[in-house]
Formats: structure tokens, C-alpha cells, sequence
């Protein structure tokens, strides 16, 4: 019975030996572990420490020196139709055709030799009380477009009208803000820019009521500012310019 009851007391005391010596060799690994890989803890707390929740309203860390692209490169789209130059009463056709009027660009779909061709569109009275009437020539020059100025040839149009009369607006569009040039003798002319989605003319020699905002045709713009005082005899006038330099008779 003594003999029994000591053998269990020897494996019992093993037992015990064994597992505490278990426990010190897997702590003492553990700690050589950690001793050999000390980014491990630290990495993990980095991760951590970055970590936000969606509910979080903090402002998120930026990285420094990294650019941020704040948008993409506008690629221009052709037209798929010719809806753009049929609104606008125009009809495409390719270029070598001849057009009445004029063409338009990026208005119809395919080739680029194929453009919008506007038909020829009169436009209503500048002036109240008088027709679109070109002004002749007098002892200050003539008013036609691409008549003699100086050493080089006039590439706008002189339409008649009485000092401080009324002009009115040839087209409906937009007035795109205040004009003005100097001719060669040193003086000034103001105007107004007036542009659709068709033409865009500079008028010169008035002083609109405003220089933006949409305006309808036939609608009253300003009134013409008086020459006499500076060309005395000179035929009263506004000088309509399109924007591209070519001539508005046509439409006038």
C-alpha cells in the first residue's frame, strides 16, 4: 500500500515538472520571437493607429508630397448628328459645295470636310427710322466694306443713322460686354459685342442701355452717339464689324 501510494507521488511530481518546464521553454520562445522581429508589434500598431471607422469624422491623414490629380483632359466629342445644324436652319453638306451664306464648324456629324451651311438670313433695321443703307463716300471716306482707309481697306460696314436715334437688335442672341477702337487719327469708338449661335458682330459709334444679358431682334439696344461735333459734315453712322472679319452685307 506504501509502495502505491509513493509511485504516485514520483509520477505525480514528474507530471508537475514536466509541465512547468513546458511552460518556461514556450515563454522563453515566445520572447526570443519577439526580440528577433521588433517591426511586427510596431507595424500592427501603425495599421492600427490608422484605422478609421466610417462613422468617423476625423479629417483622414494626407501623405506628404503626394500630388493629387484634381481632374481628367477634356477630350472633344464630334457631333453623332446633325441635329445641332438643322435647329439652327442650316444644312450639312460637304464643303466644296457652294454655300449662300456661310459654314459652320463642329455642327455635323462625320467627316470634317462636312460642315453646316447656314442660308442667307436678313437681318431686321439697326437704325429706327432709316433702312439698313450703306453710307456713301464723303470728305471723311466711304462706307463700304473693304473700301480705301489710309493704307489698308476697311473691313467693316457704315450703316446711315441720325445723331441719338435708336438702334435696335439685327438678331436675337447674347451682348457679350463693351467693344471699342481707335482709328488711325487717334480716336475712340465703343460699342457693344452682340453674338448667337450663328453670327457675332461688334457694333460701334452707340452707347447700349447694357452690355450683357439676352436680347431679341427688332428690341431696342441704345442709341447712336453724335459725330458732328468731332467730323463736322460727315455722314451720321454705325459701324457694324462681324467678329471674323468678313462681310456682313449680306445680311443687311
Amino acid at each position: 500500500m506504501m509502495g502505491r501510494l509513493f509511485r504516485i507521488c514520483v509520477i505525480s511530481a514528474l507530471l508537475l515538472c514536466y509541465v512547468v518546464l513546458s511552460g518556461t521553454l514556450e515563454h522563453g520562445e515566445r520572447k526570443k520571437e519577439q526580440i528577433q522581429s521588433p517591426d511586427k508589434n510596431s507595424s500592427r500598431l501603425k495599421v492600427k493607429g490608422n484605422f478609421t471607422s466610417s462613422h468617423d469624422r476625423r479629417p483622414k491623414a494626407v501623405t506628404p508630397g503626394k500630388k493629387v490629380k484634381s481632374g481628367s483632359k477634356r477630350v472633344f466629342m464630334e457631333p453623332r448628328s446633325d441635329i445641332s445644324c438643322t435647329r439652327l436652319g442650316g444644312i450639312c453638306q460637304p464643303v466644296r459645295y457652294i454655300c449662300q451664306d456661310r459654314y459652320l464648324k463642329d455642327k455635323c456629324s462625320g467627316a470634317k470636310t462636312r460642315q453646316c451651311c447656314m442660308p442667307v438670313q436678313a437681318w431686321s433695321m439697326l437704325c429706327a427710322g432709316h433702312h439698313n443703307r450703306v453710307r456713301a463716300c464723303d470728305a471723311y471716306g466711304c462706307g463700304a466694306f473693304n473700301s480705301q482707309r489710309g493704307n489698308g481697306l476697311y473691313k467693316a460696314v457704315d450703316l446711315v443713322c441720325d445723331d441719338y436715334s435708336i438702334i435696335n437688335t439685327p438678331f436675337s442672341g447674347s451682348l457679350a460686354g463693351p467693344v471699342s477702337r481707335k482709328d488711325p487719327a487717334g480716336y475712340q469708338f465703343d460699342g457693344v459685342k452682340l453674338l448667337s449661335d450663328v453670327h457675332c458682330v461688334k457694333i460701334f459709334n452707340i452707347r447700349p442701355y447694357r452690355y450683357s444679358g439676352p436680347v431679341t431682334q427688332g428690341e431696342a439696344l441704345g442709341y447712336l452717339l453724335p459725330l458732328q461735333e468731332q467730323f463736322p459734315g460727315i455722314t451720321s453712322h454705325l459701324e457694324l464689324q462681324m467678329c471674323d472679319g468678313t462681310d456682313p452685307s449680306p445680311f443687311i
